[in-house]
C-alpha cells in the first residue's frame, strides 16, 4: 500500500480557489477503480496549510492516477496557488 503527503501553503487570497480546485480533484479522483482513500486536510492551527492524503494499493495505480486528465488539467493549477509549489511524501505502509 502506497500512501502519499502532499502539502501545500496557501496565500490568503488564494484560499478559496484552491478549495475550489482541490474539490474538483478530489471529487474526480474518488471515482477511480482502485483508489483506497483520497482527502483534502486542512492545518488546525494554520489554516493556509493543506494536504492530500492518499492510500493506493501499488505505484502502478498511484502512476495511472497521475496521467489522468483531471489530475494532468487541476494540479498545474493548484500549483500556481502553493507558496513554494507542493511537497510531496510518498510512505509504504509496512504493518
Amino acid at each position: 500500500m502506497i500512501v502519499v503527503y502532499a502539502k501545500c501553503v496557501v496565500t490568503g487570497q488564494n484560499v478559496e480557489q484552491y478549495k475550489k480546485l482541490a474539490t474538483e480533484l478530489v471529487e474526480e479522483t474518488r471515482k477511480e477503480p482502485e483508489n483506497v482513500s483520497y482527502e483534502l486536510i486542512q492545518g488546525r492551527e494554520g489554516k493556509n496549510v493543506f494536504a492530500f492524503l492518499e492510500r493506493w494499493p501499488s505505484q502502478n495505480v498511484l502512476d495511472a492516477h497521475m496521467n489522468t486528465e483531471h489530475f494532468k488539467r487541476l494540479i498545474p493549477q493548484i500549483e500556481k496557488l502553493c507558496v513554494g509549489g507542493v511537497d510531496i511524501v510518498t510512505h509504504e505502509v509496512v504493518l
